[in-house]
């Protein structure tokens, strides 16, 4: 049988072979035991007033800095407040209510004194691995007992009581199965990090996919041609028959057989509804349509029938496109986006979204940012011939399926 050792604040040494407690908080190894908080810590508190020393340097380990993990180097007239002494390898545990889950480590960065803010409590035992103590008050199980525990007037202003927290608990190990431990666990935590740190380039990566997806769909490298199809420019011709055909400029050159180019006023027209009065309709916000609020009822304004689109042309995100789902009224930072009947409409909204990065950043207005419609006036749209326009859709959407699928599961 393994004997265990617990270090109490004596420095002593004594050997147990038995818990300590009849009923244990749960069960552990046989070569394990159980001790409390206050049995392995051999810090005694010593007070140390900064002011005092106005020109020494300290090392202080303060709340409020620990989101850096590094203490701050400051000198003793600019602390006002005693603290504590600290040394090298003591644990410090947070007893702020709702800070509580913050564990700290003592390590000296230099050769100042290091000190500690009275809102933490110190754990000193040398005989234990500093790194074991701050997983074990790390843990869901010590850290609720801390919160379960607090005292004090108000969420914000609740402590962790040292009395109390003295007698909680603590499962130790021997001493060659907490390193084992140790390193067990930042083994897990490193692929932890770098799971997390794969989500936010996967997620990066998913975006530049969509936004490569849209970039060949409107080069025409995203679905074969079919050389049956009707050429776009029969259709531009409908559409508006004194309208210049053109099949490539700057921005899109060597464009497929059968594809043409033209500015998208041409394609649509931003609009207002027909105005009402004295009928109960639904007020079509942007609020509304974000699902961020109730549907509100007003009884005149511009008329804009289910299934309409709307283009927002006020605000942050002047250039995002919302599809009215019910009868309404047109909300004050909308414009209805007519898009003529002869393009394929959801080719036209991807071309558009495209172009949402731009348009954010070119919005006019000072007070309120505007929707610059000149410059989306004049937005330069490859069209291809109407079959192919529905085959670019249909390729991109199977391709977003996946790629929503492949970042929600992340």
């Amino acid at each position: 049988m393994i004997t265990n050792i617990i270090f109490r604040r004596s420095d002593s040494p004594i050997t147990s072979d038995k818990p300590h407690y009849e009923n244990v908080p749960f069960e552990v190894p046989s070569s394990w035991i159980w001790s409390t908080v206050n049995e392995i810590n051999m810090y005694n508190s010593k007070n140390v007033d900064p002011a005092k020393q106005k020109e020494n340097t300290f090392e202080l380990y303060s709340v409020p800095i620990f989101p850096t993990n590094t203490p701050e180097i400051i000198k003793g007239e600019k602390i006002g407040s005693a603290k504590q002494n600290v040394e090298n390898g003591d644990v410090l545990l947070c007893k702020i209510n709702p800070k509580i889950n913050r564990v700290w480590f003592v390590k000296n960065r230099t050769e100042n004194t290091m000190i500690a803010s009275s809102e933490w409590i110190v754990i000193r035992n040398k005989f234990m691995l500093t790194d074991y103590l701050v997983f074990c008050f790390m843990s869901p199980y010590f850290r609720d007992l801390m919160e379960n525990n607090v005292s004090g007037v108000g969420g914000s202003l609740t402590r962790a009581q040292p009395s109390m927290v003295a007698n909680y608990a603590v499962p130790i190990p021997p001493l060659q199965e907490q390193k084992r431990i140790i390193t067990e666990i930042k083994h897990w935590f490193e692929l932890i990090d770098v799971i997390d740190q794969g989500k936010e380039c996967l997620q990066g990566t998913i975006k530049k996919a969509k936004s490569k997806i849209l970039d060949l769909a409107i080069h025409g490298k995203l679905v074969p041609q079919v050389p049956t199809d009707e050429p776009a420019s029969e259709l531009l011709k409908r559409i508006n028959p004194k309208a210049e055909i053109t099949c490539d400029n700057g921005h899109y050159q060597k464009l497929p057989e059968g594809w043409v180019i033209t500015p998208m006023q041409t394609l649509c027209a931003l609009v207002d509804g027909e105005k009402q009065n004295g009928i109960e309709r639904i007020n079509l916000d942007v609020k509304y349509l974000r699902g961020e609020r109730e549907a509100k009822v007003l009884t005149s304004g511009k008329y804009t029938a289910a299934n309409t689109l709307l283009i927002l042309v006020d605000g942050e995100n002047s250039g995002e496109v919302f599809r009215a789902p019910v009868d309404g009224y047109q909300g004050s930072t909308f414009k209805q986006l007519s898009i003529h009947e002869e393009m394929y409409t959801d080719y036209v909204l991807q071309v558009i979204n495209l172009h949402r990065k731009t348009l954010r950043e070119n919005k006019v207005g000072s007070a309120i940012p505007h929707l610059n419609k000149k410059l989306f006036k004049a937005i330069n749209v490859p069209i291809p011939p109407y079959e192919e326009q529905k085959r670019i859709v249909n390729a991109m959407n199977k391709a977003f399926t996946i790629l929503d699928t492949i970042a929600e599961n992340l």
